[in-house]
């Protein structure tokens, strides 16, 4: 048994080498891709555009996509663990629609343009997409009366997501000028982050991990059964409440930057489990260094497969998540049937 624990907590570290190395490799490839090619990084010492391109429009960008996906498989792994179920994501207690709500009702009262989208991207945007996420988690804990009932949490949080959607799409409706400008929130982009968002969301990140791994015990408590960790004398209704203040925070802070970016809170710690098995608090690191690569990499593709122009990296994350959790089930049943078999 005890060997066992050594080997699995090898292998976690041994993955979390391999997965910090290839987001080092991205984030040097992510330095190479955009509108302008290989032709800024080659210049960058003899030309100041060139500089400008890398130093404040790709590198922040890069390690924007980073830091929002680390947030969102942080906020997956929570989720999953908290709800048990596997089909959590960081999205279920209406975060997304109460960011897009927020974000509808900033641009419906202050315009779109150009200067006052400016202003608001870098501080009404991010700031009444993050109160509208936090708000719509809040709606949801008051609906739920609380954490103590788990069913009743993931219930009502897709009401209120249902509810709160509809009333972002009824402002769409009556002020369709700001349609366009919703476009790039609704699908995801990383083209809009700065050195300001990359410092809001390091904090964040540092702040909800550090948080999450000192109360992984829980999740792991939770994964044996509600009795089995009430048996284990943890204070389960204090420590639901503040797994749910980090997923709010890490999920909030994410769409905020970012916009809705499907999947990648999903799929992250199923990749994880998928390749190790290991207690919650080194799945936690796991997942949030696997949400970072899958969310730095959809960004690269995104900005090379359509160079000059670029797709929006959410559809790209919905396309290859959906792709790969259809396989994933495909694979499952397959297993199943085969076993049936069998008997």
């Amino acid at each position: 048994m005890r060997l066992a624990l050594l080997r699995s907590k090898r292998q976690a570290w041994l993955l979390a080498g391999a997965l910090l190395l290839a987001s080092a490799a991205l984030l040097l490839l992510g330095l190479c891709v955009g509108s302008s090619g290989f032709e800024s990084l080659l210049n960058m010492q003899r030309d100041a555009q060139a500089m400008q391109i890398i130093w404040e429009i790709r590198l922040p960008r890069t390690l924007g996509a980073w830091l929002a996906g680390a947030l969102l498989g942080l906020a997956g792994a929570v989720a999953q663990g908290l709800f048990r179920n596997p089909l959590a994501d960081p999205y279920l207690l209406g975060s997304a629609s109460g960011a897009s709500l927020g974000l509808a009702c900033a641009f419906a009262l202050f315009g779109v343009s150009p200067l006052a989208t400016h202003w608001l991207a870098r501080l009404g945007l991010t700031g009444a997409a993050f109160v509208g996420a936090v708000a719509a988690v809040l709606l949801t804990l008051l609906l739920a009366r609380g954490v103590q009932h788990t069913l009743r949490l993931l219930l009502a949080g897709v009401v209120v997501g249902v509810v709160l959607g509809a009333l972002g799409s009824l402002i769409l409706l009556l002020t369709p000028g700001i349609m366009q400008a919703m476009q790039a929130f609704v699908l995801g982009s990383t083209a809009f982050v700065d050195w300001s968002a990359c410092a809001v969301m390091a904090g964040v990140l540092v702040l909800t991990l550090t948080s999450a791994w000192m109360m992984s015990p829980v999740l792991d408590g939770l994964a044996l059964g509600e009795a089995t960790a009430q048996s284990l004398g943890l204070r389960l209704p204090q420590m639901r409440a503040a797994l749910v203040l980090v997923l709010a925070l890490a999920t909030g802070t994410a769409v905020a930057q970012t916009g809705l970016i499907a999947f990648v809170g999903l799929a992250a710690p199923h990749l994880v489990r998928s390749v190790l098995k290991t207690t919650h608090g080194r799945l936690l690191l796991l997942a949030s260094l696997t949400g970072a690569l899958l969310l730095t990499s959809a960004d690269i593709l995104a900005r090379w497969l359509m160079a000059p122009q670029e797709l929006p990296v959410g559809v790209l994350t919905a396309v290859l998540g959906g792709g790969y959790l259809l396989w994933l089930m495909h694979r499952q049943g397959a297993g199943v049937r085969s076993q049936g078999g069998g008997l």
